[in-house]
């Protein structure tokens, strides 16, 4: 039992890149302190992600390391934060998070997979609610600001990579982050500055900008080449074009999710293999 809860914890910490059982308590620590309904979707994508991988056979290894976890935390989590809490959206989350365990298994085998199989996986069943139950759809806004607060937009922008638009939940998310490996933290954070620095040079929003929304795709992108050689000039480019990534979502009225992380970084690995 013990061991089973550990590859659940391990799945939520893999969001950030982090394999160990403790940060993702933290971090689910953080998003019940926010909102309870999305931690209980969290777990749901999580348990079902992580037992289909079992059912299907998958590398054993893979799984009690919570690669097959994460993206169904991340698909749990993103149909509750835009759809209502009913049996439907509980039947979608199954669904949504079966689709993520075999896209992860399909696409892990070329490529490396990030949040990949979560993206794709989600819009499958955002577009299939929005026709199907378009009046399940949550609607929501944010207060107009007129200036940049940074200390919100670092911590919120830790809590949008899994939909917590709150600073304790982001300062839960840091401490967690930094009690594994302050190597990540160091990124991670680089990541958030840099890219809070970027969109306040362009005049983005400054109300998009304090929610973190031009920033968790930044800090998982600085993250993702925290192992690498040139780190740090990956880390920058990768952030860059991030953000240039999410203002063509943004342009389209697209739902970006996590697609400007993995995309970015695809490329970046591409082009420096060549």
């Amino acid at each position: 039992m013990l061991k089973n809860i550990k590859v659940v914890l391990r799945g939520v910490g893999q969001v950030f890149f982090q394999n160990n059982a403790l940060t993702g308590l933290i971090f689910l620590a953080g998003i019940f302190y926010n909102s309870s309904v999305l931690g209980l979707g969290a777990i749901l994508g999580n348990i079902i992600s992580t037992y289909s991988a079992r059912l299907f056979g998958y590398n054993k290894e893979d799984i009690e390391n919570g690669l097959y976890g994460f993206n169904g935390t991340l698909t749990g989590i993103a149909i509750l934060f835009f759809f209502e809490l009913n049996i439907i959206t509980i039947i979608a989350i199954i669904i949504g998070s079966i689709i993520s365990t075999l896209l992860m298994y399909l696409i892990k085998r070329k490529i490396p997979a990030y949040t990949s199989p979560f993206v794709i996986s989600t819009w499958i069943v955002i577009c299939i609610l929005l026709f199907l139950f378009p009046n399940y759809f949550i609607t929501s806004g944010s207060e107009v600001v007129y200036h940049i607060n940074i200390f919100e937009s670092v911590t919120k922008g830790f809590g949008e990579v899994m939909f917590q638009d709150n600073i304790i939940t982001g300062l839960f998310f840091i401490f967690g982050i930094l009690l594994n490996s302050p190597k990540y933290f160091y990124y991670a954070l680089y990541g958030s500055i840099f890219s809070i620095i970027i969109a306040y040079i362009f005049s983005f929003p400054l109300t998009a900008i304090n929610l973190g929304l031009f920033s968790y795709n930044a800090i998982l992108t600085s993250m993702a080449f925290a192992n690498e050689k040139r780190s740090l000039f990956f880390s920058t480019f990768g952030i860059i074009l991030s953000i240039l990534i999410i203002l063509i979502f943004n342009k389209f009225g697209a739902i970006a999710l996590t697609a400007p992380f993995v995309v970015s970084t695809w490329i970046i690995l591409f082009v420096s293999k060549k």
